[in-house]
């Protein structure tokens, strides 16, 4: 079973080493050593995580946290989904995107959107699975990781 939940305050390390090892799978290949080694260094999902707040989704499977999810700015924009590696396959991606699909469509939206790096096809498929649809793909320069990415941008009616 899974159960969605929002983070808590203490649990700010043990969720950054999820987004960590999930960027290390999925994203992590994509980028040049030196911007790598230094997302490894600093974390950057420690400070998201520390703004964010609750505004973080926990996804948990057997009372561990598997995944996190977010829309930063509160929109119609799926920003982040992570999963732990141990996890995948398991729903915790999909359970985290229905949860953020539910806050979009509370805010008054009737469409949850979501990007992709293009070479993540692992995510990319399980977006595609979940019904999203290709609006536009161009390469674009990644704020985090201080690089171009080609990524893909992608849409659902809800």
């Amino acid at each position: 079973m899974i159960v969605i939940r929002p983070a808590l305050p203490d649990e700010v390390d043990t969720l950054a080493d999820i987004g960590l090892a999930a960027w290390r799978k999925g994203i992590k290949p994509l980028v040049p050593a030196e911007i790598a080694l230094a997302i490894e260094e600093d974390n950057p999902f420690v400070p998201f995580l520390r703004q964010m707040g609750p505004g973080i989704l926990v996804a948990e499977i057997g009372g561990q946290a598997a995944g996190i999810g977010a829309c930063e700015h509160a929109d119609d924009t799926i920003s982040d989904i992570w999963v732990a590696p141990v996890f995948e396959g398991r729903g915790a991606g999909s359970a985290l995107i229905k949860a953020l699909e539910t806050q979009i469509f509370d805010r008054g939206y009737s469409e949850a959107r979501i990007e992709v790096a293009a070479a993540n096809e692992r995510a990319l498929e399980l977006y595609q699975r979940l019904g999203y649809r290709p609006l536009w793909r161009k390469v674009v320069l990644d704020p985090v990781l201080r690089t171009d990415l080609a990524k893909i941008g992608l849409a659902r009616r809800l």
